[in-house]
């Protein structure tokens, strides 16, 4: 995958640096990763790189269209590596888990606007919210029991795809 990473690196005008790699690699195994996890991945795999070194990593991305970022309202910033395809995502109210979706109807942008006061659009973000199952799951728990369920995947920042 490294070999990928640097061709792409290459194509989109960066260098290929230890710091880009690491960083990939974890969002590679962490979909809509926060950079508090981000950060920590990447010193697990490149113990001398800087919190800081890491954000400017992640900007780098961005900025050549490698990477995403997504802000879920009340959220921090979560990055990821799906980009192109204006997919959507879905959000957990309760343990902020996320998960991707697909475009809610064809091409990009995927959704009209009424009134475009000008401007040409060329992506729409939706992030539809609600709650994952297993949240409803511990919800009908509490509700059956009074005792709240033992979950183990409320993670928020570093949630499942």
């Amino acid at each position: 995958m490294e070999t990928t990473w640097a061709h792409q690196l290459r194509q989109a005008g960066l260098r290929v640096t230890r710091p880009r790699l690491s960083v990939l690699s974890v969002l590679a195994e962490h979909p809509h990763a926060d950079a508090d996890r981000i950060v920590t991945g990447a010193r697990e795999l490149h113990p001398s790189l800087s919190p800081q070194a890491v954000y400017g990593v992640l900007k780098a991305l961005v900025a050549v269209g490698l990477a995403r970022r997504i802000e879920p309202a009340g959220a921090p910033a979560l990055f990821e590596l799906r980009v192109g395809d204006n997919h959507h995502h879905l959000v957990c109210r309760s343990c902020g888990a996320v998960a991707d979706v697909d475009c809610a109807v064809g091409a990009a942008p995927c959704l009209s606007p009424s009134d475009t006061a000008g401007f040409v659009v060329d992506e729409a973000e939706v992030v539809f919210w609600g709650l994952c199952s297993t949240c409803r799951s511990e919800d009908r728990q509490v509700l059956a029991t009074g005792t709240p369920a033992q979950a183990q995947h409320h993670n928020r920042g570093g949630t499942r795809a």
